[in-house]
């Protein structure tokens, strides 16, 4: 075949290949997108939604009265009437401390091609309240869950380390309650509850910015990688241990309005994976279609385009594999399988179209950096790009020293007599 033919044919097999992978990677997408649709709400009734715990609201209600006089007429007679008047007042107030706790246990779900990071939480919080104003009146205290539909055990509602039992039935996610308070009066409230939610945990102090006096929040993991939420302060301490860390938030006083709190590690996604992977194997096929290229042009194997198309078709293989066993197996095993059977299927063909040291030395090789190298790229985050600048670069590097010597015109020139029929040599 003329090396013109040849070139425009293995293009047309790169270009079909790509079309199909362009179809996989669009196919798995769309798998990935209808069951999160259908099943984030189904994990999200059975183990609730992200939980955001805001501090109970402050508020000092007392009243005070005056003297309001008017004037009425009786039969014709003007009479000065005197009238005691209540003016109620309303005033937001802070706690003068906060000692707070979370305990956080991850336990990851697998739903589909999705993996949920999900996790069990002991919130426990102790604030107190000094009364600073010269009369006396009446203290609203108002909790609200983090989860209107949330499931919370074992719920603690105390002020001055009593039970209060009518805070047993919220209305609409949230409990109120009412206490007189004189002049210099401390109250100290405690809330605790066992609770479960997913993808990250915070504690809101106030709404908008306000002033944290005295305060204190720490939360402990059982694992090692974490994250803190948008928009929040970073722990003012972290400790590792044995099971995770120990993040701690403390503070004599500060204005803010950023909230605290932590993001769950989560696994590589089986479906964002096996799409990346789909998308960006026309790289792979490029880099390794020229390797195998040039050598068996310079080995003067006659590699006709039907080869280079049941050699795309093994790396297809692998992406299709893959796409459709990771929901059945772990990503880690899914992708060995994908990578043995497409890497059988390349080598054991070579060997009968070229030779066995061709194929277990030269494509064997390509094939591990080029289609395994590669994917394994898209597990570290970040890093994709800088592997196939990399990739591109060493390639590049390589067949320059090895065809730096090489007269392509007659290299490339179609040799004409040679019997398709005779036995190959790498």
């Amino acid at each position: 075949m003329h090396p013109v033919l040849r070139l425009f044919g293995i293009g047309t097999v790169f270009s079909i290949a790509s079309i199909g992978w362009l179809i996989l990677g669009g196919t798995t997408s769309s798998r990935s997108t209808a069951q999160r649709g259908s099943l984030s709400d189904q994990v999200s009734d059975l183990w609730g939604r992200p939980q955001a715990q805001a501090a109970p609201t402050l508020t000092y209600n007392w009243q005070t009265e005056r003297i309001e006089q008017h004037t009425e007429t009786v039969n014709g007679v003007n009479k000065l009437v005197t009238t005691r008047v209540s003016d109620p007042h309303s005033l937001d107030a802070s706690p003068a401390s906060s000692e707070l706790s979370a305990n956080v246990h991850l336990d990851r779900r697998l739903k589909g091609l999705i993996w949920y990071a999900l996790y069990d939480v002991a919130f426990d919080g102790k604030w107190t309240y000094v009364h600073e104003e010269p009369t006396s009146g009446e203290l609203n205290i108002a909790f609200r869950f983090p989860d209107p539909q949330g499931i919370y055990d074992d719920f603690r509602f105390e002020v001055d380390g009593v039970a209060r039992p009518e805070a047993r039935h919220p209305k609409d996610g949230l409990v109120a309650l009412a206490i007189p308070v004189s002049p210099g009066q401390e109250v100290s409230l405690r809330i605790a509850y066992k609770s479960r939610g997913q993808d990250q945990w915070s504690y809101q102090p106030a709404t908008g910015v306000a002033n944290l006096r005295n305060f204190h929040l720490k939360v402990s993991t059982d694992f090692s990688e974490f994250d803190f939420p948008a928009y929040s302060m970073s722990a003012s301490q972290k400790t590792r241990t044995e099971q995770g860390w120990v993040l701690d938030w403390s503070f004599r006083e500060v204005v803010t309005g950023h909230g605290l709190g932590v993001v769950m590690p989560n696994l590589i996604q089986p479906g964002e994976l096996a799409s990346a992977l789909a998308f960006s194997a026309p790289i792979s096929l490029f880099f390794f279609f020229l390797v195998v290229f040039v050598l068996s042009t310079l080995r003067r194997v006659d590699l006709h385009p039907i080869n280079y198309l049941f050699l795309a078709g093994a790396f297809f293989a692998f992406h299709l594999l893959f796409a459709y066993s990771v929901d059945h197996l772990p990503v880690v095993p899914a992708f060995a399988l994908a990578s043995v059977v497409s890497m059988v299927l390349v080598v054991s063909y070579l060997r009968l179209v070229v030779s066995s040291r061709f194929a277990f030395v030269e494509a064997a090789l390509a094939q591990l950096v080029y289609l395994v190298g590669f994917s394994l790229a898209h597990f570290f985050d970040g890093f994709t790009g800088l592997t196939v600048t990399v990739l591109s670069i060493a390639t590049l590097f390589v067949l320059m020293q090895v065809t730096g010597r090489v007269r392509w015109a007659e290299v490339l020139a179609s040799q004409p007599g040679v019997d398709p029929r005779t036995p190959r040599t790498a």
